[in-house]
């Protein structure tokens, strides 16, 4: 193993053992969700352990959470379609209502048998996003379970995938740059066919010979406040994500872990922003 390697390495153990590391509890699929659409296509196993998604040619499947979050840490445990997923996409994001909405993102746009997938991030505010990101995985996300995590309160947006931090969105409102900060938000997770852009701009298409397509979860985890009728209702005492910030060193491993892994960023893409990047791109 290179010096390199070792580096990153060290980064994504110490990550693991500190911060962002906390156990993952089970909430019930069927207390916590409803399969919204899919025609029986998604399907609650095991007493309500465990959420199957399923794609063929006809139809994909999704379900949303029954509660809206106002600030929280959400974890899902999610193994993703095995084999050629190419031209599938399996989304997990927050989202709030109407026109000006917010969202958090995570999808993750399939591939050939044995090619990476490739782990899309976005963050809307007031309706506006065209703020991607997107990484590969330092491991197969088909062969198992792995936590993917959204941290959310007044100072920023953490994305994080087994307790790591992968990104940041900050609050820069100070700055007049909009942050999620009023709109409450549902869960939403989704399977379906996106072949037409999803795997090499849609060059490469969906196999039906290998429908239908499975993603799985388990171990969902809302560490949240829930909103009532407008009215966010917080846990008891004071949880630690409700006050987090990063301190320089988390800031610095973050962007180590981001220099190996990330694939695209938004902020680096000037032929998208000819007349300037986007006023957060410029402040750390």
């Amino acid at each position: 193993m290179d010096r390199h390697s070792t580096l990153i390495l060290s980064i994504l153990l110490n990550a693991l053992t500190t911060t962002f590391f906390s156990p993952v509890y089970a909430g019930t699929f069927d207390r916590e969700f409803d399969i919204t659409w899919g025609g029986g296509r998604g399907k609650v196993l095991n007493n309500g352990e465990l959420l199957t998604l399923s794609l063929d040619r006809a139809s994909g499947s999704g379900f949303q959470s029954k509660k809206e979050y106002l600030f929280g840490k959400i974890d899902m445990q999610i193994k993703l379609v095995p084999g050629n997923s190419a031209g599938t996409v399996t989304t997990y994001y927050l989202k709030s209502k109407g026109d000006t909405w917010d969202e958090i993102d995570f999808e993750f746009l399939g591939n050939l048998t044995g090619d990476p997938y490739v782990m899309h991030t976005n963050v809307y505010t007031q309706g506006k996003g065209d703020r991607e990101q997107q990484f590969h995985l330092w491991f197969d996300p088909t062969a198992d379970f792995h936590t993917y995590s959204v941290l959310w309160n007044h100072h920023h947006i953490v994305f994080l995938v087994d307790g790591i931090p992968i990104r940041q969105f900050k609050n820069l409102e100070h700055r007049r740059i909009p942050y999620p900060i009023m709109q409450p938000m549902r869960l939403y997770s989704s399977l379906w066919n996106a072949d037409q852009w999803a795997t090499r701009g849609g060059l490469v298409k969906t196999d039906w010979s290998k429908a239908p397509f499975t993603a799985s979860y388990r171990n969902f985890r809302a560490d949240a406040c829930v909103s009532y009728t407008g009215k966010p209702s917080c846990p008891a005492g004071s949880p630690r994500w409700l006050s987090h910030r990063f301190d320089l060193t988390a800031e610095n491993n973050m962007r180590v872990v981001q220099r190996k892994f990330m694939v695209y960023n938004y902020c680096t893409d000037s032929k998208r922003f000819p007349q300037g990047f986007p006023k957060e791109c410029g402040i750390h």
